[in-house]
């Protein structure tokens, strides 16, 4: 039996701010539990919902050296769908209704979470073989497990893994104060170890110090060797290499069935989506007030309204974009700059685009079922889950070949009849036009094309069971 613990800031059901949520509260679940124990740690903040809270019980607790000081380390727990849950509970920590904040709060915070997270487990009886870290708020784990712990027996045999999901987050701070927080020993802190440009990184400890580092594509972690994309640690990552598995994310095939899924009008198959996915666009052209046109090619983009998202791109063609038979649906909230944009085109052009500012995820479902095509031009992508829910409702894909998107959304080819969506290369606005345009035509004067293409999408298999087979091979190799 292998024991693996996931040390992570966030975990669904419990507390999402993102796609990283998705990975440690749906992966543990998907394991055989014959073979593999695998349990999850994460904070206890103040604002988990109260369902949950109310169903937690209280484990132990005790006071551990954190720097200079003693802090109270809690643990509750409770099983979900069959998983092991433990919840470090600190009230001067984990209080407030956000889970991130101020900066240097949060290094703080992320260094107590990961010292604790390591010291629960004699105490509550779990001696993994591998720790699999994620993100920086658990970049410390690898650090701590080979400096402070590494003369307690307990811990000898640990293994660690650490999974980046979006590089630009690092931890980063002064030396000193990291230092001061982490109470870790002078000679971590140097350029070949957490030191980057004078300050230091906690993710880029756990990079250095986990046996093995994983990312949410293929593509994504070989950008990520690039000074293009690696914020700076596209060196160490480059030396790593050899350590580097690149993983695509999935989606939850259950939650997002275009057969099954109650949050849509009608309910379609690969057999019969050509008739019945259209009624899912008149009832979505209903609600959203625009004009109830079977024939219209309405594009959506289910998106955080943020520069990484290639927004600025949409900026300059919007209106060229907007051109007869088009209808554009757009969802989420962000950046004001962007949120006062989809709102503005919204005011030229009431027939053509809807501008939902704001998150609701019966919407998007709704979107997913309703859509022809989705758009999503990021700047850079590790994963991206969007076009892959997209695929699954036969809504194909307009993406940047960047990350996942570009491991996941094969591009159309009217000669040999393949792909499952469309793509362009240069993170630029008239690329991107002349790709929306090109699927425009394919979609009004090549119908059957434009079918087949859908039937192609929705038979791709990116569910998590597929992830789960790769993340098995890794852990046997660790």
């Amino acid at each position: 039996m292998k024991k693996v613990a996931y040390i992570a800031s966030e975990c669904v059901p419990f507390i999402k701010t993102g796609g990283l949520a998705d990975v440690v509260g749906t992966l543990p679940r998907i394991f055989d539990k014959k073979e593999y124990d695998v349990r999850v740690i994460i904070p206890n903040y103040m604002c988990l919902p109260a369902k949950f809270k109310e169903k937690m019980r209280y484990l132990t607790h005790f006071h551990m050296d954190i720097g200079w000081k003693q802090q109270y380390v809690g643990v509750m727990y409770m099983e979900y769908e069959g998983v092991p849950v433990y919840f470090i509970d600190n009230e001067y920590y984990f209080n407030g209704f956000n889970i991130y904040g101020d900066v240097k709060w949060d290094i703080e915070k992320f260094c107590y979470f990961s010292k604790a997270a390591l010291s629960i487990l004699p105490s509550v009886g779990f001696q993994p073989d591998i720790v699999h870290c994620h993100d920086w708020q658990a970049g410390l784990v690898p650090v701590y497990l080979k400096t402070l712990f590494a003369s307690n027996p307990f811990y000898s045999g640990m293994k660690s893994i650490m999974t980046i999901h979006n590089l630009q987050f690092q931890g980063k701070w002064d030396i000193k104060t990291l230092q001061e927080y982490s109470g870790l020993p002078d000679y971590v802190f140097t350029p070949d170890k957490l030191e980057i440009h004078k300050d230091a990184s906690m993710l880029k400890g756990g990079l250095v110090y986990a046996d093995k580092i994983t990312t949410v594509s293929n593509t994504y972690a070989w950008e990520i060797q690039t000074p293009q994309y690696g914020e700076g640690l596209d060196g160490l990552l480059s030396a790593r290499n050899q350590s580097l598995w690149g993983i695509i994310n999935g989606i939850d095939y259950n939650d997002y069935n275009p057969a099954t899924d109650k949050k849509i009008y009608k309910n379609y198959t690969i057999k019969n989506f050509r008739k019945n996915k259209a009624e899912n666009k008149k009832e979505l052209q209903k609600k959203l007030g625009l004009p109830e046109d079977p024939n219209a090619y309405m594009i959506g983009i289910i998106s955080r309204l943020t520069d990484q998202k290639g927004l600025d791109l949409v900026d300059r063609i919007m209106n060229d974009i907007c051109t007869d038979g088009t209808q554009f649906v757009v969802l989420g909230t962000g950046d004001r700059r962007y949120e006062d944009m989809f709102r503005y085109y919204q005011g030229i052009h009431p027939a053509k685009v809807s501008a939902n500012i704001y998150y609701s995820d019966a919407l998007s479902h709704e979107m997913y079922a309703a859509c022809d095509a989705m758009l999503v031009p990021s700047r850079f992508e590790p994963c991206g889950l969007t076009q892959l829910m997209a695929l699954r409702y036969g809504t194909l894909p307009i993406v940047r070949e960047t990350g996942g998107l570009k491991d996941t959304v094969i591009p159309y080819n009217e000669f040999d009849g393949s792909g499952t969506g469309f793509s362009f290369a240069n993170y630029d606005a008239f690329e991107l036009l002349n790709t929306i345009n090109y699927s425009k035509r394919i979609f009004f004067d090549y119908k059957e094309a434009w079918q087949d293409m859908q039937e192609r999408a929705m038979q791709q298999n990116y569910s998590w069971s597929n992830s789960a087979e790769i993340y098995q091979k890794l852990y046997e190799q660790v």
